[in-house]
C-alpha cells in the first residue's frame, strides 16, 4: 500500500508518518513534508 502525504501545517506529521510506516504503507511525499518526515527518520520517497 502507498500513501501520498503533502501538507501545509506540518505539526505532528511525523507521528502520522510513523504510524503509516508501521502499518506497512510506503510513504511518498513532496518538498517540505518530505524534509520533515525524513528528519524524523520516517522512510519516505
Amino acid at each position: 500500500m502507498k500513501a501520498l502525504l503533502s501538507v501545509y501545517n506540518k505539526k505532528e506529521i511525523e507521528l502520522i508518518g510513523i504510524s503509516l510506516s508501521e502499518a506497512g504503507y510506503e510513504i511518498i511525499s513532496t518538498g517540505g513534508t518530505y524534509n520533515s518526515l525524513n528528519k524524523a527518520g520516517v522512510p519516505v520517497q
